[in-house]
């Protein structure tokens, strides 16, 4: 079963930190996500922008909006899927993931959200 796992991050306190920090930070995740494809379960891993653009259908309409929800604290920084027996197995899979293992996260504000996928379109007319 595939699992889609979304990284958050609260913007505001990412930029606060000056670029060296940002760089050492991100230098510091390179051995945990290496460990974490070791796994041979990660399918797709993903760092996104932080450039969002919203769409919603009103009136009949489609209307675009820049950025996530108002109510929205946190961004999306990385999506990443795994390959996993059941939920618990996602769990461990996930834990792997620096979002999970480096201190400073915590402090970031730094958490994974995990979704089982009932549909994966990988390639023209293959559904999984």
């Amino acid at each position: 079963m595939k699992f889609l796992c979304m990284g958050y991050f609260m913007p505001e306190k990412m930029d606060a930190q000056p670029k060296r920090k940002i760089e050492e930070i991100m230098n510091e995740c390179q051995p945990h996500l290496e460990h974490f494809y070791e796994s041979g379960k990660v399918t797709m891993d993903a760092g996104l922008s932080v450039e969002t653009k919203s769409l919603k259908r009103k009136k009949g309409k489609v209307t675009v909006t820049d950025g996530p929800f108002a109510e929205t604290k946190e961004l999306i920084g990385s999506v990443f899927m795994v390959e996993a027996e059941n939920m618990n197995e996602a769990i461990e899979l996930a834990s792997l993931h620096p979002t999970t293992q480096l201190n400073i996260g915590e402090e970031l504000g730094w958490r994974i959200e995990i979704r089982p996928v009932h549909y994966f379109k990988n390639e023209p007319n293959e559904l999984s």
